[in-house]
């Protein structure tokens, strides 16, 4: 069965098809003039070396790439081109690049110069180490000034920098080899990118303490150079890893057992009246948790509020005002006032979510922390306006944000945050390995903060709003843009896989309430107008967010998969039985070995289409 580009991924344009390279054991993908998944031996040594431009907020630049020249041959490839970027005030940016790979070395090269100057918050080289089977190991860092210092790569996520001033690192890939990364022209540093549920740790060019934006002289070249060095002792008993045998890919029950989580969905204002037409819908989802957006700062008030109380009346489940207090005051008469208007519009929530206004914006390293009043005279506001009411905080924004400004939790009923998978970057690939870092974010705030009741959403592949800079990036054209507020990928069945192997991810952390879409509009289930989808049609993404409503409540018990960024699943059982839930996360049809979770019918072997869903009832 052909299924076409739409359906998959909500548009016709797909990614272009990366180029594989090889010299010997050394393997890497040129995609857009970059390296992705740099192999040694078939194990992954880098998850990328790019060399990226972003502008004053923070948005990647798509160079336009010309004189694309590729040379292979079995202990060597060679690759040049040039790549040009378009700034504002028609400024330009040309970069010339040269990579070349041999059995034992991969230098990536590059020169930019701009005849007029070129403004950026960063242009250089940006290098990606992969998370799994590397969180926690052993590193050696060299230094700028040539010290060396043992020390290790982090496993509960790092808030800030933890290798600064950085020359090279050095870690083992496998028994017997290690990699050398070493970056020439510039100072780097390393931030743990799980932070923003990147799947990786960022080596990066020029400290964020330094200015930025800040603007790169007319006719100046910028020179830089990365090379990944390989020592192999020639170990002759290594494996290749299980995903690289082929085949079936099998799946096994685990140990671990949990209870599947609540499901909300977010209403904002602007969506309130498209909701209200769309009741129906909203009953056959019944989704626990109604989780209801509120900003002063954005004109929203009592009529709002009356709006949201309609909703929750007609929902037969719970309901949360998220609020974004603008502290333009003091936090008590500003909640109180919020309180007022509730009490005039007869709504009354089951929760209350509340975090600064200005705390929906990042603090990157070396930038002064906006006033704010103290976070515990917010939830003492909240709490006296709001009597006999849950109090939730936490961020309103990513857990970046939470992990660097950690809020005082002792007022608190529950903490919350959200993530967003295309804040770096927003190929296909990139958005699905951030569900490997799902994992790492819960792990670290129950580190935090324990056995706190913990809420994770609303997350949704388009971004809702920028920590990073003064606006999200529009997307009239479906393209594939980070930090963009329209994703095409919510069109398709993208998002359905995307949705529950994100549901997987988190089926350890014991959440109290997981958010992945509203129920309208560019981040809902159903298309509103002016999007390529027939306005009210439901997206793929509802099938996703139906089942886990239903699913809410039931026990969970893990299953372990041979190759997890292809296929998760899981075992859901409640009244209705047990039954096996297996999501394809790629683009392509994978066969899946269940044999050993018994399902109840005769074949154990199961082919699942692309970003498909199945659920196999289990024998007893």
């Amino acid at each position: 069965m052909t299924i076409d580009a739409f359906q998959l991924y909500g548009t016709n344009l797909v990614d272009p098809p990366s180029v594989r390279l090889r010299a010997g054991k050394l393997e890497a993908d040129l995609a857009n003039g970059n390296l992705r998944t740099i192999r040694y031996d078939g194990i992954e040594v880098l998850r990328a070396i790019s060399y990226l431009v972003r502008d004053r907020d923070w948005g990647t630049y798509s160079p336009e790439i010309a004189d694309l020249r590729i040379e292979q041959s079995d202990d060597r490839f060679e690759v040049a081109y040039l790549a040009r970027c378009e700034g504002s005030e028609d400024t330009k940016l040309i970069i010339d690049v040269r990579i070349t790979g041999s059995l034992d070395r991969l230098d990536f090269e590059a020169e930019a110069i701009a005849p007029t100057g070129f403004e950026t918050n960063r242009c250089g080289f940006c290098i990606l180490h992969p998370i799994v089977g590397v969180a926690g190991s052993p590193a050696t860092v060299e230094h700028v000034d040539g010290r060396t210092v043992a020390t290790r790569f982090p496993d509960v996520i790092e808030p800030w920098q933890p290798f600064k001033d950085m020359r090279a690192i050095t870690h083992a890939v496998m028994p017997g080899v290690q990699a050398e990364c070493r970056m020439e022209g510039d100072t780097f540093e390393m931030e743990d990118q799980r932070n923003w549920s990147d799947a990786s740790y960022k080596t990066y060019v020029r400290p964020l303490a330094l200015p930025w934006p800040y603007r790169i002289a007319a006719n100046q070249p910028v020179r830089q150079k990365t090379s990944l060095i390989f020592k192999d002792a020639g170990d002759a008993t290594r494996h290749p890893p299980t995903a690289a045998l082929g085949g079936a890919i099998k799946l096994e029950l685990g140990a671990c057992t949990g209870t599947m989580p609540d499901i909300g969905v977010i209403i904002t204002p602007e969506e309130a009246d498209a909701t209200l037409s769309a009741k129906s819908l909203l009953s056959e989802i019944a989704p626990q948790e109604l989780l209801f957006h509120f900003d002063p700062s954005a004109g929203h008030g009592v009529d709002a509020l009356a709006q949201f109380a309609v909703l929750a009346a007609a929902h037969r489940g719970r309901s949360t005002l998220e609020i974004a207090l603008p502290c333009r005051s003091s936090p008590s008469s500003e909640a109180a006032e919020i309180a007022r208007q509730m009490q005039l519009a007869k709504f009354w929530p089951d929760a209350i979510m509340v975090s600064p206004s200005v705390d929906r914006q990042s603090t990157p390293p070396g930038s002064k922390w906006p006033d704010c009043p103290p976070l515990d005279e917010v939830y003492a506001a909240a709490h006296a306006a709001f009597p006999g009411i849950r109090i939730g905080g936490g961020m309103l924004s990513y857990f970046t944000e939470l992990n660097r400004k950690r809020v005082p939790d002792g007022q608190l009923d529950f903490v919350s945050h959200c993530t967003n998978p295309i804040v770096h970057a927003a190929d296909d690939l990139s958005i699905m390995q951030t569900l490997e870092a799902l994992p790492f974010i819960t792990r670290s705030v129950r580190a935090i903060y324990g056995d706190k009741p913990y809420r994770i959403g609303p997350s949704t592949i388009p971004m809702r709003q920028n920590p990073y800079g003064s606006r999200t990036m529009d997307n009239s054209a479906g393209a594939r843009i980070p930090m963009a507020n329209r994703d095409p990928r919510h069109n398709g069945r993208f998002a359905e896989a995307f949705a529950f192997g994100y549901a997987i991810r988190v089926l350890d952390a014991d959440l109290e309430c997981l958010t992945l879409s509203a129920v309208s509009g560019p981040f809902g289930l159903i298309a509103g107008p002016d999007e390529p989808v027939e306005q009210g049609g439901r997206r793929p993404l509802f099938n996703a967010v139906h089942r886990l409503s239903r699913l809410a409540g039931s026990s969970s018990q893990e299953c372990v998969s041979s190759s997890p960024s292809e296929v998760l699943s899981f075992v859901a059982r409640n009244a209705a039985g047990a039954r096996l839930h297996v999501v394809n996360l790629t683009g392509e049809e994978r066969k899946v070995d269940c044999g050993a979770c018994r399902p109840a019918d005769a074949g154990k072997e199961l082919l699942l289409a692309p970003f498909a869903t199945a659920a196999l009832p289990l024998a007893d």
